[in-house]
């Protein structure tokens, strides 16, 4: 971003950037102040937000459309989580003084190709100037059957605890790239780690059998341990996970046997965007295979219990494995 000599203001900005992606006529072409958009008969709206800033959720030198992906999937991956189908976002984009036109047009593009990979549409937002770096923030929509959001309230003593996909991959990759990973793995290794911090993978193909089955349920985004004890503390129950059980891919079980410094990064990292959730036992063959014919893995990684202490993470002789902090926390 350091061109700036030529480049439209902001009202050309949004037409020829923005506006193409509004085909959804409760956008009104971003011509007027706000959207009007009328919900599915027996439907509830589903509203989650989550904002990205440069130097926190990403670095300012990554691809345009690499920002892009990631704003709008994490919040993809909270409508996921959720049961929720999405169906369109809200974008707040606050862009630094530097930014250039060919910056603009690979992040709309990447929204675009976005768009038509999850089947929604830009319903509106603003664009300021942004006082130091790049900021965005989307806001998402999607709906669930009446009364069938999925929430963090709702585990019991005797539960499963099951995530999808792979853990730890994106905090192992956040470290790749900060050069703080001892034994770094290359070739594919490094490029799959890489990958799965730059671009979330929300999972919405999930997202049914999420709320068929489910307790409770949300996204990995801060670390695993500190968001199972969102969804414990919110039920007023405890947990104990298995370590051994909890899926990794290729490059992370390399890390893992190699140096145990890793395994912690694995259980307490963030930008996972998985789904954790919470099945009864009499539900969980049915959860499985609905997984299985979506194409998404999952693996039960251990058990809600009684009281009210912190999950616990438990090494292979059973006992506790001392993690320090549990999970991310901006503050």
């Amino acid at each position: 971003m350091t061109e700036r000599a030529g480049r439209p203001g902001e009202f050309d900005l949004i037409a020829r950037y923005l506006r193409p992606l509004a085909d959804d006529p409760a956008a009104f072409n971003l011509t007027d102040d706000a959207a009007a958009f009328t919900p599915t008969p027996g439907m509830d709206l589903v509203l989650t937000k989550d904002m990205v800033a440069a130097g926190i959720h990403f670095f300012p030198d990554d691809p345009p459309a690499s920002i892009a992906r990631k704003a709008l999937r994490v919040n993809l991956s909270d409508l996921a989580a959720k049961g929720a189908t999405p169906i369109g976002y809200l974008l707040g984009l606050a862009l630094p003084a530097d930014w250039t036109e060919d910056w603009m047009a690979a992040f709309s593009a990447a929204l675009g190709q976005d768009q038509l990979t999850y089947g929604i549409a830009l319903l509106g937002g603003d664009t300021v100037k942004a006082p130091s770096g790049l900021v965005l923030s989307i806001t998402a929509i999607g709906e669930v059957p009446s009364g069938g959001m999925v929430r963090r309230l709702g585990a019991r003593p005797g539960d499963a605890i099951v995530v999808s996909g792979t853990i730890g991959d994106a905090a192992l990759g956040l470290r790749l790239r900060l050069g703080a990973l001892d034994g770094a793995p290359a070739g594919a290794g490094a490029a799959h780690l890489l990958d799965r911090y730059l671009h979330p993978r929300p999972r919405l193909a999930l997202a049914g059998a999420v709320r068929r089955h489910a307790r409770a349920a949300l996204d990995v985004s801060d670390g695993l341990m500190g968001d199972l004890g969102h969804i414990t503390r919110a039920s007023n129950v405890s947990a104990l996970v298995e370590a051994a059980a909890v899926p990794l891919s290729d490059a992370a079980r390399h890390l893992v046997e190699a140096d145990e410094a890793a395994l912690t990064s694995v259980l307490t990292g963030g930008d996972d965007y998985e789904i954790l959730a919470i099945i009864p036992p009499e539900r969980l063959d049915a959860y499985e295979a609905e997984a299985i014919a979506a194409g998404v893995p999952v693996a039960v990684i251990g058990r809600i219990v009684e009281g009210s202490a912190p999950p616990a993470a438990l090494g292979r002789d059973g006992t506790p494995l001392h993690l320090g902090r549990a999970s991310h926390d901006h503050f």
